[in-house]
């Protein structure tokens, strides 16, 4: 039997602590080689695009994930519509049986969260208390809960092109949070004060810039996810100790791809993938005056990390509908 989970089951199943720890266990078995792939597969089409990601991980038996996300951005201005849709599909990896077919949406976010705390607790300084977050949608907030998990943050600015989603942003998430959070006018204003920068907009120009970062900031790109897609100066790129997710992936569509387009960073100057610093093969922040920049593009090992805890949970439950699509 196939077991359907809506978006409600994915949030009720999966929390963010559970889920910052099923991503970095599913980085450390990839950086232990036993991890299958990831490997992508994107598709445009006129108003938007769709990416194929899929990889193994074996948990508590052999999983493997295959997530298809839909991505429009004027959806919600045109239908009313969510900017990503999609629907991950979990698989027993020994015997290819469908084990589940879950709403990608929650799990997109959370896992991108928890993919930054993870890096955070590797790259950015154990004393940071100060955060700036550019661009307050959910994934904004989810970024944001998920520093505060691993950093002792005590105080966040909020930046969006839209000053009233600031605003509501600072509001709803310095009570959420504890947190003295505040909306601010602009990237140039508060990065500079800050511990800890994540970009995470659909912005097609680079918002963080050299002169806007001091030393010892760690930077998370997470909005870049297609090649067209650019949140870091590429000169700020140079100056930093990259760590990508993935580094073919980055190489294509992240903030990396647009520093290696221009030359003034090769493959060579990337310091590591994620995976490599979580198991300790390389080294993570050397000294408290380094820029360090996670270049984010969203990999399927967090997928079926995230995906087998929601399994797992439903199954025990009895939550979800069960089919036999066989039949």
């Amino acid at each position: 039997m196939t077991r359907l989970l809506t978006r409600g089951d994915v949030a009720a199943l999966l929390t963010l602590d559970d889920c910052i720890g099923a991503v970095e266990q599913g980085f450390a078995l990839q950086g232990a080689g036993r991890a299958f792939g990831p490997g992508v597969l994107g598709l445009h089409v006129p108003d938007g695009g769709f990416h194929v990601k899929a990889a193994g991980l074996p948990l508590s038996r052999l999983y493997v994930a295959v997530k298809l996300n839909a991505n429009f951005p004027a959806n919600g201005r045109r239908r009313g519509l969510p900017t990503i849709q999609g629907v991950l599909a979990l698989s027993d990896g020994e015997t290819g049986q469908p084990l589940a077919l879950m709403d990608s949406m929650e799990i997109t976010v959370l896992r991108t969260g928890a993919a930054t705390a993870v890096a955070a607790r590797h790259l950015a300084r154990p004393d940071a208390r100060v955060a700036t977050i550019v661009g307050c949608g959910h994934q904004g907030r989810i970024q944001l809960a998920a520093l505060a998990r691993v950093r002792p943050l005590e105080r966040a600015y909020a930046v969006d092109t839209d000053t009233t989603v600031a605003r509501r942003f600072a509001e709803e998430t310095s009570a959420r949070l504890a947190l003295d959070v505040r909306p601010a006018g602009s990237v140039a204003d508060v990065a500079p004060l800050s511990d800890i920068c994540v970009t995470c907009t659909p912005s097609r120009t680079p918002l963080l810039r050299r002169e806007h970062v001091a030393g010892g900031t760690f930077i998370a790109a997470v909005g870049a996810d297609n090649e067209d897609k650019v949140e870091i100066d590429p000169a700020l790129m140079a100056a930093g100790t990259i760590v990508v997710d993935s580094l073919e992936q980055c190489a294509t569509i992240g903030d990396l791809h647009h520093a290696l387009a221009l030359g003034v960073v090769s493959m060579a100057d990337v310091h590591a993938v994620l995976a490599d610093v979580v198991v300790g093969r390389k080294p993570g922040r050397t000294s408290a005056d380094e820029i360090t920049i996670f270049d984010s593009t969203g990999v399927a090992i967090e997928d079926v990390a995230a995906a087998a805890v929601v399994y797992e949970r439903a199954l025990a439950l009895g939550r979800g509908l069960t089919i036999d699509l066989a039949g």
